[in-house]
């Protein structure tokens, strides 16, 4: 295998991590500064807890985020991200602004095509 097509697969697999249905929300809601693991299962919808929890260890696996304990009572954790985890926000903001601003465009054409399909059967 040469080196261009290693390439190649490492980067589906970093593609695969953060292309996730919960990575992308996580890191958005990080993009203002560290959050507790509550506010962002309450924040985020749809996500369980258990779901938050894999995302979060695999994020800070990845080097996207750090998690911190904060010793205090009761003690309690929160999660920031990192330079590269910034860097992925900033590069990920778009589509995610892309999304909202055509969600509507999107459920009318799923409308449509739906209604086009149920005729055709």
């Amino acid at each position: 295998m040469t080196r261009q097509q290693d390439d190649a697969c490492r980067t589906r697999v970093v593609l695969d991590i953060v292309g996730d249905k919960w990575s992308l929300l996580v890191v958005r809601h990080l993009r203002h500064g560290p959050r507790r693991f509550t506010e962002l299962n309450r924040d985020i919808d749809g996500i369980s807890r258990r779901m938050l929890t894999v995302t979060l260890r695999g994020l800070e696996r990845d080097g996207i985020l750090t998690r911190t304990v904060h010793n205090v009572m009761p003690p309690h954790v929160s999660y920031e991200l990192t330079r590269m985890g910034k860097t992925l926000r900033e590069a990920t903001a778009p589509l995610l602004e892309w999304s909202v601003a055509h969600l509507a465009d999107i459920d009318a054409a799923r409308a449509d095509y739906d209604s086009r399909a149920n005729h055709d059967s």
